[in-house]
């Protein structure tokens, strides 16, 4: 009997209907509830040539290299992903999306370049059983550094904390990360690492605040200035994404 885990690249490319050179060499994870807009966007930008392989991702061919983009929400949902192109050939995984800020230092709109990840979300574990912490290679980041200080974009470097549930965390909870030196929490980062490594492949995380939780902010009680901001670090998330999927 052949499990899942046994299956080959062979299996996943048959899986997932294409052909090898249709694999993405990187490909982008992007962590949200709401995925039409996100999945409308990268149709259009890849136009007539899209691939779609499944209800939540795109492929398509960017400066004659093909990259993928991905709507996920929570670690399953990002580990089913990961998994199968992973098994299938991707090399690179860019993951984006939000966090709630943990730190003083960062505002609305800067860019969270993320060069550790803490494993507190269960999946992780499954493929990375004997790690507290998973961090990126160093030459990604000193890439997405580079485009940053090229862009003259407001960016800070460093640590992230990866949960289940937002929904379940404590004041404690949020001290504790803070205190620990998390520049933010989220719920996806922790798995993408853990099965891109399992894979021995690249990971990388790009994030913007969409509540600031040591302020008291909330993300189901936003306004127009923060909505804006946050629309304008998204567009700005896909640049330094697409620079990473082409370069790196």
């Amino acid at each position: 009997m052949k499990l899942y885990r046994d299956y080959a690249k062979g299996d996943w490319l048959d899986i997932l209907s294409l052909h090898v050179h249709q694999v993405p060499k990187s490909m982008i994870i992007h962590g949200e509830w709401e995925p039409h807009e996100n999945l409308k966007y990268w149709t259009h930008f890849f136009g007539e040539k899209a691939i779609l392989p499944k209800w939540n991702t795109v492929i398509g061919s960017y400066k004659d290299r093909m990259i993928g983009f991905s709507n996920v929400y929570g670690s399953p949902m990002a580990a089913n992903i990961v998994h199968q192109f992973g098994g299938a050939g991707t090399d690179l995984f860019i993951q984006s999306g939000y966090i709630g800020g943990l730190s003083d230092e960062i505002k609305y709109g800067d860019i969270i370049i993320v060069s550790e990840v803490e494993l507190g979300e269960g999946v992780s574990k499954q493929y990375a059983p004997h790690f507290r912490t998973l961090k990126t290679k160093s030459e990604l980041v000193q890439m997405a550094v580079m485009f940053c200080e090229q862009e003259n974009i407001r960016y800070h470097v460093g640590k992230i904390h990866s949960t289940s549930s937002l929904l379940v965390e404590t004041e404690e909870d949020i001290t504790n990360w803070s205190k620990d030196g998390c520049l933010g929490v989220e719920m996806e980062c922790g798995t993408t690492f853990a099965v891109a490594a399992s894979f021995n492949k690249r990971a990388i995380g790009l994030f913007q605040i969409s509540d600031h939780l040591i302020h008291g902010d909330s993300v189901f009680f936003s306004n127009e200035e923060r909505d804006f901001i946050e629309r304008e670090t998204d567009e700005v998330i896909r640049k330094i994404a697409l620079y990473l999927a082409e370069k790196g």
